[in-house]
């Protein structure tokens, strides 16, 4: 998580203007989800974004957290996408640059393009899996996001 929120205050260019401290926050909680105490589902956005919540957090992160890096195609494929839905998706600059810091992040916290980690994670997975079947459809819609979020870093704004 450390080296998500790093690369997210590296992409705080790419959001609105007092947005950066959010795009963080919601980069040093998105994997809460894990963490044994709160995760009653074992979907880790769908547990990290309801603990959120109910710890009074505001809609925004917890609405990033509960979307991050493609969680609605995972969602669907374990069943769960009405279960997610109690959270408004945050379409916008600061979910795209939240996705950006996550998915150009490895595991061990090194640095890679987009392409590899999808491959990365396409590679940790078994084809039957539901996070494997969910990136073959989220891999070329989240590139997007990642490719939004370069372009508004490009320009200076959001």
């Amino acid at each position: 998580m450390q080296a998500v929120a790093a690369r997210a205050d590296e992409l705080s260019g790419a959001v609105p203007g007092g947005d950066g401290d959010r795009l963080v926050a919601a980069a040093w909680l998105h994997d809460i989800g894990y963490s044994p105490e709160i995760g009653h589902t074992r979907f880790h956005p769908l547990d990290g974004a309801r603990y959120l919540r109910d710890q009074g957090w505001s809609a925004v992160i917890v609405g990033l957290v509960a979307h991050h890096s493609g969680a609605r195609y995972e969602a669907e494929q374990r069943g769960l996408g009405a279960e997610l839905a109690e959270f408004p998706f945050p379409d916008g600059p600061l979910l795209d640059a939240l996705v950006t810091a996550d998915l150009t992040t490895g595991p061990s916290g090194e640095r890679l393009t987009y392409d590899e980690r999808i491959s990365e994670i396409l590679d940790r997975y078994p084809a039957n899996d539901p996070v494997h079947e969910a990136w073959l459809t989220a891999g070329p819609i989240l590139a997007e996001s990642v490719r939004r979020t370069e372009a508004r870093l490009a320009a200076g704004s959001a």
